[in-house]
């Protein structure tokens, strides 16, 4: 049952070994300053050459007990590791900065005294000269980043910019753009009159931008104004011409439409004295009125009819031959007479 446990923890431990192996490779050496005359301050207020790491992963990761070192000689792979470990510097457990979350940063002091504090590491630097600097694991057997820092100014950096194991990942950044503790790849917001203001500290750009923008619109009035002049002399020569030559054209329009509209008022006025109506015309007019007139009163009627008597001559036949019968036949046979129908009223 021994054997068992033992063989299980052994299982375990070297299952977890590429686990650590990935972690490991997500923290990196991510900015490094050799020469610091104006940068970032320690608690006591001192200068010193300083290193940023960085945790790539999106995990929580400590890396207490990780080794920096700036030896060369520490990547001879037949040195011990006891001596190995003699010359680097080792990150110290008991602070709770060295707990790196996601994407966090955390900067190292170097060329200092490890009793100033946990961020305070005894790994030597010369800034005269090209920098190895190294990360190791806790074991101080695996190489887990490395950058060579060149030759730099007085307060410059060399940052990483990229993370594709290239020299191409670092740059050189200026004393303005060094950015310990925070992402090297940074948009830094800045307000247009923040920026004039920087770039112009003495006003002298926004004077001369105030006199032409003043003088602009000077010459632009000058402009309006002498157009609109010449517009107004062109419309008074042409008042002038209009005045002195009026267009044959329209005068002699004119002076048709004022004819006619005046033999038109002389025959609406005057009627039958003129000699633009004439009188059959005129008096056929007022016929063809009154019997209209006739016409409308005729058809108007009251509703009640009227008989009138009328001798219409019907029995004028039959007294003709009475009068030639009675020539004939006696006075005692006369035929009594047919008396006349009476009149309707």
């Amino acid at each position: 049952m021994r054997k068992f446990g033992l063989l299980i923890g052994a299982l375990l431990a070297m299952a977890s070994q590429p686990v650590m192996a990935q972690m490991d490779a997500s923290i990196k050496l991510n900015e490094v300053m050799a020469s610091n005359g104006a940068s970032l301050q320690d608690e006591y207020g001192q200068r010193h050459a300083w290193v940023e790491i960085e945790n790539l992963s999106h995990s929580t990761y400590n890396i207490r007990g990780m080794y920096l070192t700036t030896d060369r000689s520490v990547l001879d792979r037949n040195m011990s590791v006891p001596e190995r470990q003699k010359r680097m510097s080792q990150i110290p457990n008991g602070d709770e900065r060295t707990n790196l979350s996601g994407r966090q940063h955390i900067v190292f002091y170097l060329g200092s005294q490890p009793n100033l504090g946990a961020l305070h590491l005894i790994t030597p630097v010369d800034a005269a000269r090209p920098v190895w600097l190294a990360l190791y694991n806790g074991n101080a057997t695996q190489l887990i980043d490395s950058v060579t820092v060149p030759v730099l100014a007085e307060n410059q950096s060399f940052a990483r910019i990229a993370n594709n194991g290239t020299a191409q990942d670092w740059e050189v950044k200026s004393a303005d753009r060094v950015t310990p503790g925070i992402s090297n790849i940074t948009t830094v917001s800045e307000s247009k009159v923040e920026k004039f203001k920087r770039e112009d500290p003495y006003g002298i750009g926004m004077s001369v931008m105030a006199m032409g923008i003043v003088f602009f619109c000077l010459a632009l009035l000058w402009i309006v104004f002498t157009l609109f002049g010449m517009l107004m002399r062109n419309m008074e020569a042409a008042k002038k011409v209009a005045h002195q030559q009026p267009m044959k054209p329209i005068t002699k329009t004119v002076e048709k439409t004022i004819e006619v509209g005046h033999k038109t008022g002389v025959m609406l006025k005057e009627g039958l004295d003129t000699k633009g109506i004439d009188r059959e015309v005129y008096l056929a007019v007022i016929g063809l009125a009154l019997r209209q007139y006739e016409d409308d009163i005729h058809d108007v009627e009251s509703g009640v009819i009227t008989i009138k008597p009328k001798d219409t001559g019907w029995d004028d036949e039959y007294s003709q031959m009475t009068h030639l019968h009675e020539a004939f036949i006696p006075a005692s046979h006369n035929a009594p007479s047919i008396p006349k129908n009476p009149e309707l009223h």
